[in-house]
């Protein structure tokens, strides 16, 4: 069963973002969609449409003017707020993360990041997976023993250049 969140407008994600994102979250709240029901109306993947409600993607125009069909907000402030003149902060925030599921993220990089580092040296070469060109899953699988949250991180891989 999903449930759209509702995302308080004062909670520090926020607090850097221009005030387009709080009008977005709130319209979002006030339809009661999720981030998947608004990507499939506008054609995009709900990771990458909640990563441009949180400032880290780049809307185009066209996008923009969907996601304000959608949420009933002006297609003017939408464009205002982050149009052609804006750009994305992709950064993670403070490190180490307080939040407790960015946290988690971070601390499965930490404890498993060289295994990871090492498996994909031996199955590719001496490379990194893209983020720039990555596609992120998120499901959840039920489990008797509690649902299981199942990330994909779907990346291009980039062999380093040798000179």
């Amino acid at each position: 069963m999903s449930q759209a969140a509702s995302v308080p407008t004062n909670n520090s994600p926020l607090a850097d973002l221009p005030p387009i994102s709080s009008i977005l979250f709130e319209a979002k709240a006030r339809k009661g969609l999720t981030f998947d029901q608004i990507a499939k109306e506008i054609g995009k993947d709900e990771v990458w449409l909640a990563a441009a409600f949180y400032g880290q993607a780049k809307f185009e125009e066209e996008d923009l003017k969907k996601v304000a069909q959608v949420l009933d907000i002006a297609t003017e402030t939408a464009i205002a707020g982050f149009g052609s003149h804006w750009w994305p902060n992709r950064g993670l925030g403070p490190m180490p993360p307080t939040d407790p599921v960015i946290y988690r993220l971070y601390e499965g990089v930490l404890v498993y990041g060289h295994a990871i580092k090492a498996v994909i040296h031996e199955k590719f070469g001496d490379g990194i997976m893209s983020m720039i060109d990555c596609k992120i899953d998120v499901t959840k699988k039920p489990d008797p023993k509690g649902d299981r949250v199942v990330l994909t991180f779907d990346g291009k891989f980039l062999s380093y250049a040798k000179w």
